[in-house]
């Protein structure tokens, strides 16, 4: 690679990622073609992306973004995995492939800005998926004002009740 084409991967490197979710940072010395081109696709089913990048383009690129943290671990052969969508999705396909292959290893993460470590990512893996979050704060939001609807229409109901009895045993008085 040249200087200007080197110039112009590292922009278009940092631009995808700004806007990442997640980045996690993979060693993954030991694998061979067929189980690196079945790690990519279980990865892009997920919408994450998996890439070889040299290190010093890759802290290049990182850099004036959120993932500029995991730079310390840029040493040895690395591969980086990116996600725009779902931070989870990628940790759990990763970790249950590293668990699988005993090749790929986990280094570090980042999120928000924030170092993951590999225990963090086996953490954010054992997380249920986007979607069964939102459903469950959903219910719970709904449960509020369902509770709250049965707590006021028991007070009319009881008054009812009361005077139900009342008019009752005055009927049989």
């Amino acid at each position: 690679m040249n200087l200007t084409t080197k110039k112009e991967f590292v922009r278009d490197l940092s631009s995808r990622l700004s806007d990442v979710e997640i980045a996690i940072v993979v060693d993954y010395k030991g694998l061979n073609v067929k189980e690196m081109t079945e790690l990519r696709n279980e990865l892009r089913k997920e919408g994450a992306r998996l890439e070889v990048v040299k290190n010093t383009l890759l802290s290049m690129a990182s850099e004036g973004t959120s993932i500029s943290v995991i730079r310390d671990f840029l040493t040895g052969p690395n591969a980086i995995v990116t996600s725009k969508l779902d931070p989870v999705a990628p940790a759990k396909v990763l970790v249950k492939f590293a668990d699988e292959s005993k090749k790929l290893e986990i280094k570090s993460g980042a999120m928000n800005g924030k170092v993951l470590t590999a225990e963090d990512i086996k953490s954010l893996a054992k997380m249920p998926p986007k979607e069964v979050v939102l459903a469950q704060l959903l219910s719970t939001m709904n449960g509020v004002p369902t509770a709250m609807v049965r707590v006021l229409s028991g007070v009319p109901r009881a008054f009812m009740n009361v005077l139900n009895a009342v008019g009752e045993q005055k009927e049989a008085a």
